[in-house]
């Protein structure tokens, strides 16, 4: 089978693989930060493969489109290569895969115009989720959402009649002591879950204001999901023992967090429907 490839495609194509080629050390920067351990960005080597998917399905209507080069795609050009340089010389990570969303929407409005952009704006921006957030910023999200979960776990651990107490991250119960450390801050999940958050808004046959609403909705859920399972894991520690709290355990109710979120989640969705 032989593919062939129109003259129109030629410059985009090397375009593209010159920015792929400029933002190898970004790449593989984000690449370390995917796949550490106990990353928080674990789902972003899908981002990209959703985006193209996303794209893909509306191949009719840009089949359909007129394309046209806007003068704004140089700017957004220059504005991108311009923040990747600045942030190789000073080595700000974040800002040097940001720069990538500047340069992506330019060569789109430079080869293809403001039109075809419009059509897959959603999809080009679902990159995002793959940037991983600053380091700093991640720990300091981290301790405050970690305090939090130990706050209202205590209180409900109270309500249900196991005396607890809240010192820090730490809850001190009469038979167990459960620190909630940042792998249980709820963070992780609220990352993963606002990417699936912006699809189902994506995908919400509505108003704009449902699809922000239902988004914003991920939040809460995921705080809410999370302070479950510290009660769940801190009530086993305090019934049967801090050993059956821990292990594939810990680790399983991590997982159903998630599925707990997602069915509400979609369970939101569909009601907005």
């Amino acid at each position: 089978m032989k593919i062939t490839i129109s003259k129109e495609h030629h410059k985009p194509l090397i375009a593209a693989l010159v920015f792929l080629l400029a933002y190898i050390p970004a790449i593989l920067s984000m690449w370390d930060r995917w796949f550490a351990r106990d990353s928080y960005y674990s789902h972003g080597i899908l981002i990209p493969f959703v985006s193209v998917y996303l794209i893909w399905q509306k191949r009719e209507e840009l089949a359909k489109t007129a394309r046209e080069c806007s003068r704004w795609g140089a700017l957004f050009i220059g504005v991108g290569l311009l923040g990747y340089l600045t942030s190789a010389v000073f080595r700000v990570n974040f800002t040097a895969s940001f720069s990538m969303l500047f340069v992506i929407y330019g060569l789109i409005l430079h080869f293809y115009g403001a039109r075809i952009l419009r059509i897959i704006i959603f999809p080009v921006s679902f990159f995002f989720f793959m940037l991983p957030l600053p380091s700093v910023l991640i720990v300091k999200i981290s301790f405050k959402m970690k305090l939090f979960a130990a706050t209202i776990a205590g209180k409900v651990l109270n309500s249900m009649g196991l005396m607890a107490r809240q010192q820090g991250s730490i809850i001190i119960m009469q038979n167990a002591q459960i620190i909630v450390d940042d792998v249980c801050s709820g963070l992780r999940s609220l990352i993963s879950l606002s990417a699936l958050g912006s699809l189902f808004a994506y995908w919400l046959k509505g108003p704009a204001w449902k699809r922000i609403l239902l988004f914003a909705t991920t939040i809460p859920i995921a705080i809410i999901t999370n302070v479950c399972r510290v009660v769940l894991l801190s009530s086993i520690s305090e019934i049967w023992g801090s050993k059956y709290a821990t292990g594939t355990l810990h680790d399983v109710t991590g997982f159903l967090v998630f599925v707990l979120a997602f069915v509400m989640l979609s369970a939101i969705g569909r009601l907005m429907e």
